[in-house]
């Protein structure tokens, strides 16, 4: 893999993270007063500008790593990448923000599917 391909990669890990907490964040922030007291348009609001931080890094990545504009990974390839990332981080976030997540085999065995698509879409 060449330096674009492992730029697109970063930024797929930035944009993932500001996605998930964009998502997710909402429900592990209501335990602040501040947060809990926000009405539904605020939380949407206030997860919406986390989103735009999101598409900073997502857009970028898209381009750079597209084999049309000279990346190396195809539409499918950027596809299945960003989401065996977005797993990987929804996972990391959710075992430390929320405690009461936790990794089972079936999970696990998930992870080794993922694997799989990585190798399969990746094979000639």
């Amino acid at each position: 893999m060449n330096l674009t391909g492992l730029y697109t990669i970063l930024l797929l890990v930035a944009s993932n993270i500001f996605m998930t907490f964009a998502w997710y964040g909402h429900l592990k922030l209501k335990e602040f007063s501040w947060f809990a007291s926000l009405p539904l348009f605020g939380v949407i609001a206030f997860s919406w500008g986390i989103a735009f931080f999101e598409y900073c890094f997502q857009v970028p990545a898209n381009r750079i790593g597209f084999q049309n504009n000279g990346g190396p990974f195809s539409l499918i390839q950027l596809k299945v990448i960003q989401e065996v990332i977005t797993l990987v981080i929804f996972v990391l976030f959710s075992t430390l923000a929320f405690k009461t997540e936790t990794i089972k085999w079936n999970h696990l065995l998930a992870f080794v599917f993922l694997i799989a698509a990585v190798y399969l879409v990746f094979k000639e």
